[in-house]
């Protein structure tokens, strides 16, 4: 007997389960690319700002920011070149909101070095010398507000705290700091 049209599943039913084909070369979840792609974006955000708090922060608003655009039936190279262009606009954002820099970039060829496991430093850095520098010219509330922001990793507001100030002028405290220092790193290389 022929089969009537009601014997048939329902395919347009909310209920029934989905299925799709997984390449292999794709990812098969939202968590799978989390764990594949998290420490490389996480080494290159602490490169660029130099602090654990920040790059934490904006390692969670690229994968925010590429939640809804990227699909999952990408390629794992489609996937990681989208995360890390993704990256390099939410890190010239954050520059052009914290030092009213324009832009910045990130090169995936250039950037390489930081998206692999790390080597151990062939020669001695010479970047802790240059911050006390740049720290020692500052005035003395500049000075404090950078110590405590990036070498003390504390919170904007536990940094107002222990200054005795507001948040908003813990942030404005620190953003002319962050100029001033980068006008006195200029000043030094040339």
């Amino acid at each position: 007997m022929p089969r009537l049209l009601s014997d048939q599943p329902d395919l347009t039913d909310s209920n029934a389960p989905h299925l799709r084909v997984v390449d292999a070369d794709a990812y098969p979840d939202w968590e799978a690319v989390y764990r594949d792609n998290v420490t490389r974006l996480y080494r290159l955000m602490y490169a660029r700002t130099g602090n654990r708090p920040d790059a934490e922060d904006l390692t969670a608003e690229v994968f925010r920011t590429a939640l809804g655009p990227l699909r999952l039936d990408a390629s794992r190279g489609e996937v990681r070149s989208y995360l890390l262009f993704t990256a390099r606009t939410v890190l010239a954002s954050h520059w052009r909101r914290n030092l009213g820099l324009p832009v910045t970039s990130v090169d995936p060829a250039s950037e390489l070095a930081f998206l692999t496991e790390p080597s151990a430093p062939d020669q001695p850095s010479d970047a802790p010398d240059r911050a006390r520098k740049i720290l020692a010219t500052l005035p003395d509330r500049y000075r404090r507000i950078l110590e405590l922001r990036f070498l003390e990793a504390c919170s904007i507001k536990e940094a107002a705290h222990a200054m005795g100030v507001t948040i908003s002028n813990a942030k404005v405290l620190q953003h002319r700091a962050l100029r001033m220092a980068a006008n006195v790193d200029k000043a030094v290389e040339a």
